[in-house]
C-alpha cells in the first residue's frame, strides 16, 4: 500500500513539475521574453506598438492588407498604400528604424542603406529565421540554408548559372519565346489585334522556360508540377492570412491536407525525374548542358573531390529540394517581371516604342542572340525601372541569435530584422522626388549612379546572398520582351483592374487586360 502510494505521489510531484515547466515555457514565449524584448528596444530609440498578448500587430497587419486588397486603386504606380499599408502607416508614425510585432517576435525595420548593407554583407551574424513549416511545403533549398550546408550548395549550383551556360540555354528561351508569339498571333483577329489576359500566359512561358532548362522537358511535360506549386502557393498564403489566430496552422483541416498531399506528389515526381537521370549517367551518358544535368556533375565532382562521404555533396532529399527552387524561382520571378514590364509599356506607349526602335535596330526581324541581348541599352533601362517600382519580392528578413551592434543600436537576441524591398525603392529620400514614377531614365548610366553607390537597389537582394538566378531571369525577360516587341505593339484593354497584390511575388489580383496589335514592318 505504501508502495503504491509512494508511486502515486511520485507520478503527481513529476507532473506538476513537468507542468510547472511548460507553464513557464509558455508565460516566457507569449509575455515575458516579448516584453523584455520591447524595452531593450525601446532603450536603443526604436519605437513600435505596445506588446499585445500571442498577436501583437498580426491581426491589424492582416485587416488592413484585406480591406486594401478589396479596393482597386487609380492607375498609379504608387503601390505601397496598397501592397504594404500597415508598415507603411506605422512608419509614418513611428519612424524609419522602428519594430512592428509579428506576434510574439518583434520585427525591427530598416530603411537606411548603410544598416540594411550590414546585415546583407554579415550573412552569419544575420542568417534567415528558421523557414516556416508552410512556407517549406513550398519552396526549400539553397534559399533557406545557412552555414556551412549553404556554402556547399551555393558551390554546386553556382556553376549552372554562369553565363557560359546561360549561352547554351539561350536557345531553349527563344523556343519557348516563340511558341508564346504563335500563340498570340494565332489568337489575331482579321483587323490584326486581340484583347487578352496576359498574365496566365506569362506565367506558362515561365513555367515553360523553367521546365526545359532545368529538366529538358517541355512545359506540357511539366505542366503537373508547375499547377501544383501555384496550387500550392496560393493555399500558403490562405494559411498565412489567419497565422494570427493561435494554432490554427497546426489544426488538422481540408487545406492543411491538400497541402501535404501536393508537397508528397511533387516530391515523387521530381524523384523520378532525378532517379532517371542518374541512372543514365551511371549508364555512360553524358551530362545534360540543363540545369539538372550540370547540377548533378558538379555534385558528383563535389563528392569525388571531398571524398566519398555521406556528409559531402547533396543527396536525393537535397536534389529534390533544389528542383522545387528552381521551379518556384525561376517561374515565380520571370513572370511577375514581365507583367509589370508589358503593363508599364502599355500605359507609357512612348517607351515602348523606343524599347522597339532598340530591338528592332540591334536584331532587325532576326532572332535575338546573346550579345545582342546584352547590348540592349534602353531596354536594361525599363527593367531596371520595373524591378524598382514593382519588385517580385517585397521584403527580406532576418534574424539576430545573439545580441548584435548594428550602427549605434545594439539590437538583442530573438529579434528579427525586416528589409523591405518595396519601401526602400519607392523612398522619395533615396530615389529623388519622382520615386513613385516611371522613368527609367534613372538607369541610363547603369545601377551604381542611380543609386549614387548606396544600397537602395535590391530587386535580387545584394551581398553574398544575391539571388543566384539574377542573370538566368534577367537573360530570360529580355529575350520575351524582345520578341513581344518585334511582333506587337500593345495597350492596356478597357478592362484592365490596377490592383497589385502578394502572392507570395508582386502580381497582378485581376490579371493583365492587354490590347495586342500586330506590328507591321
Amino acid at each position: 500500500m505504501e508502495a503504491a502510494w509512494a508511486t502515486s505521489a511520485g507520478i503527481l510531484i513529476f507532473t506538476v513539475i513537468v507542468a510547472m515547466i511548460w507553464a513557464w515555457r509558455v508565460l516566457n514565449w507569449l509575455w515575458l521574453k516579448p516584453k523584455r524584448l520591447e524595452r531593450l528596444l525601446r532603450e536603443q530609440g526604436l519605437q513600435g506598438n505596445p506588446y499585445k498578448i500571442m498577436v501583437g500587430d498580426l491581426k491589424d497587419i492582416l485587416k488592413m492588407q484585406k480591406e486594401a486588397r478589396s479596393k482597386l486603386m487609380n492607375l498609379s504606380d504608387d503601390i505601397v498604400p496598397r501592397v504594404f499599408p500597415f508598415v507603411q502607416k506605422h512608419l509614418n508614425k513611428q519612424g524609419n528604424n522602428s519594430f512592428i510585432w509579428l506576434g510574439p517576435t518583434p520585427s525591427v525595420t530598416l530603411t537606411d542603406p548603410e544598416l540594411m548593407k550590414d546585415v546583407f554583407n554579415k550573412i552569419y551574424d544575420f542568417p534567415k529565421p528558421n523557414a516556416n513549416q508552410l512556407v517549406k511545403l513550398l519552396v526549400s533549398g539553397l534559399v533557406s540554408h545557412e552555414g556551412e550546408k549553404w556554402t556547399t550548395h551555393r558551390r554546386i549550383i553556382n556553376p549552372a548559372f554562369n553565363l557560359e551556360k546561360l549561352k547554351i540555354m539561350l536557345p531553349i528561351f527563344f523556343e519557348s519565346c516563340n511558341d508564346l508569339i504563335s500563340k498570340w498571333e494565332g489568337m489575331l483577329s482579321l483587323d490584326g489585334s486581340c484583347e487578352m489576359d496576359i498574365w496566365p500566359f506569362l506565367q506558362n512561358l515561365a513555367s515553360d522556360v523553367i521546365s526545359r532548362t532545368a529538366f529538358g522537358t517541355s512545359y506540357e511535360e511539366g505542366r503537373r508540377i508547375f499547377e501544383l506549386q501555384k496550387e500550392q502557393a496560393e493555399l500558403v498564403m490562405k494559411v498565412l492570412m489567419k497565422s494570427f489566430i493561435p494554432g490554427w496552422r497546426f489544426l488538422p483541416n481540408t487545406t492543411q491536407r491538400r497541402m501535404k498531399q501536393i508537397y508528397r506528389d511533387v516530391q515523387v515526381s521530381l524523384k523520378d525525374i532525378i532517379n532517371k537521370r542518374e541512372k543514365a549517367l551511371k549508364a555512360g551518358e553524358a551530362a545534360k548542358n540543363d540545369l539538372l544535368g550540370i547540377l548533378l556533375e558538379s555534385n558528383h565532382k563535389e563528392i569525388e573531390e571531398q571524398g566519398h562521404n555521406k556528409n559531402v555533396g547533396m543527396n536525393l532529399e537535397d536534389l529534390i529540394e533544389e528542383c522545387r527552387l528552381f521551379y518556384f524561382a525561376g517561374q515565380e520571378t520571370t513572370s511577375s517581371l514581365l507583367v509589370w514590364t508589358m503593363v508599364l509599356l502599355s500605359r507609357y506607349p512612348d517607351w515602348q516604342a523606343r524599347a522597339r526602335d532598340e530591338v528592332l535596330q540591334v536584331f532587325g526581324n532576326n532572332k535575338p542572340d546573346f550579345d545582342g541581348l546584352s547590348h540592349l541599352n534602353i531596354v536594361s533601362m525599363i527593367l531596371s525601372e520595373v524591378l524598382r517600382l514593382y519588385p517580385p519580392a517585397l521584403e527580406v528578413t532576418r534574424t539576430v541569435h545573439k545580441d548584435m551592434k548594428l550602427g549605434n543600436m545594439t539590437l538583442p537576441a530573438g529579434v528579427e530584422i525586416s528589409l523591405p524591398i518595396l519601401l526602400v525603392h519607392h523612398d522619395c529620400e533615396l530615389w529623388g522626388d519622382d520615386a513613385k514614377e516611371f522613368n527609367p531614365d534613372r538607369f541610363s548610366e547603369g545601377v551604381s549612379n542611380a543609386t549614387n553607390g548606396r544600397v537602395s537597389f535590391i530587386p535580387f537582394g545584394w551581398g553574398p546572398r544575391m539571388c543566384i538566378g539574377q542573370n538566368f531571369a534577367m537573360l530570360e525577360a529580355k529575350m520575351a520582351l524582345s520578341l513581344i516587341l518585334q511582333h506587337f505593339s500593345f495597350e492596356l484593354s478597357p478592362a484592365y483592374a490596377h490592383a497589385p497584390a502578394q502572392v507570395l511575388t508582386l502580381q497582378p489580383q485581376y490579371g493583365a487586360h492587354i490590347i495586342l496589335h500586330k506590328v507591321q514592318i
